[in-house]
């Protein structure tokens, strides 16, 4: 069984040593067939020069480089699909992910499970209210609208048998829903806890203005596994409502016609009708660009980001 280790890079020059020598140390120890995929996702620091000295000293280490910052779901992607593993392992590259943890990934991974999602136990325990609260809160809302139970999906450490990953297209931020995507075709799921540690060098990449940009792409990938085949039951749902609403608006106005109040007389019924039916447009609008948008990259065989240059590719 070989190993595949995808590292998403964006200005991590200070951890890169201390990550490559950990990685060797577990991946050796265990006696893996192994190879690490570096991407560096348009760093502006030194990282390409790092990555390009261990990639020509060592053949099991493979670097991309982006020609821009696409973001981790498009490093991600371009590791995964890049990869000769039977089994693909993504890891931070800041260290908050110990390397000592894959093999227990792998160990519950051959217990028989297809996807093994890390879940950073200890994160935020001193920052309840401010990281906490909402980190739970989040992952509570995505495990009740996607249906896999996990308490951390914005873990990057992660085993996937590559099978479950066959014919995975992602956009926007949409890695930390590949547990997701598996388990709506028919994988067997499961976390544990791993290690989290506090970053040594360069700054977080994260922020709280990611949670809206998740949560509206968690939308658009559970349209896409359930009614991509039936947008009509999507679409005619939507407008099955708006229709019922409509309706008993308009029973509403004869009997308040009949009571002697008529409905020129507030323009609250016209503010009602018009937020909701531009409400609606604009999400249906979303979903549908979002499909436009698929069909564009797939049907040319295009992908979201551009290489520059490969290393033992």
């Amino acid at each position: 069984m070989k190993i595949s280790v995808v590292i998403p890079i964006y200005n991590e020059a200070g951890n890169l040593g201390e990550l490559f020598s950990r990685l060797k140390e577990v991946l050796n120890k265990e006696k893996l067939s192994y190879e690490i995929i570096a991407v560096n996702d348009g760093s502006q620091d030194n990282t390409w020069q790092i990555l390009e000295s261990y990639a020509k000293s060592n053949k099991n280490i493979k670097a991309i480089n982006f020609r821009r910052n696409y973001g981790q779901t498009a490093a991600i992607m371009a590791g995964i699909s890049l990869s000769g593993g039977d089994v693909i392992i993504p890891i931070d590259a800041d260290l908050e992910n110990d390397p000592a943890d894959i093999p227990h990934v792998l160990a519950k991974l051959n217990e028989g499970y297809d996807v093994v999602s890390g879940w950073r136990k200890d994160r935020w325990s001193k920052k309840w209210l401010t990281r906490k609260l909402p980190s739970v809160t989040a992952n509570k809302l995505i495990s009740w609208i996607s249906g896999v139970k996990l308490s951390d999906f914005g873990c990057t450490l992660k085993a996937y048998k590559k099978e479950v990953l066959a014919g995975l297209n992602l956009y926007g931020e949409m890695h930390r829903f590949i547990p997701a995507y598996a388990f709506w075709n028919g994988a067997k799921v499961i976390e544990i806890p791993v290690s989290y540690q506090q970053r040594k060098f360069g700054v977080s990449n994260y922020g709280m203005g990611r949670t809206f940009r998740v949560l509206m792409d968690l939308i658009v990938m559970k349209f896409l596994s359930k009614y991509l085949n039936r947008p009509m039951h999507f679409f005619g749902g939507i407008g099955s409502i708006i229709l019922s609403i409509g309706l008993l608006a308009g029973l509403a106005a004869v009997i308040l016609r009949f009571m002697g109040l008529h409905l020129v007389q507030t323009p609250l019924p016209i503010f009602s009708a018009l937020f909701i039916i531009v409400g609606v447009q604009m999400i249906v609008l979303g979903v549908v660009a979002e499909m436009i948008m698929r069909v564009y990259y797939e049907s040319q065989k295009k992908t979201p980001y551009q290489i520059q240059e490969k290393i033992n590719l």
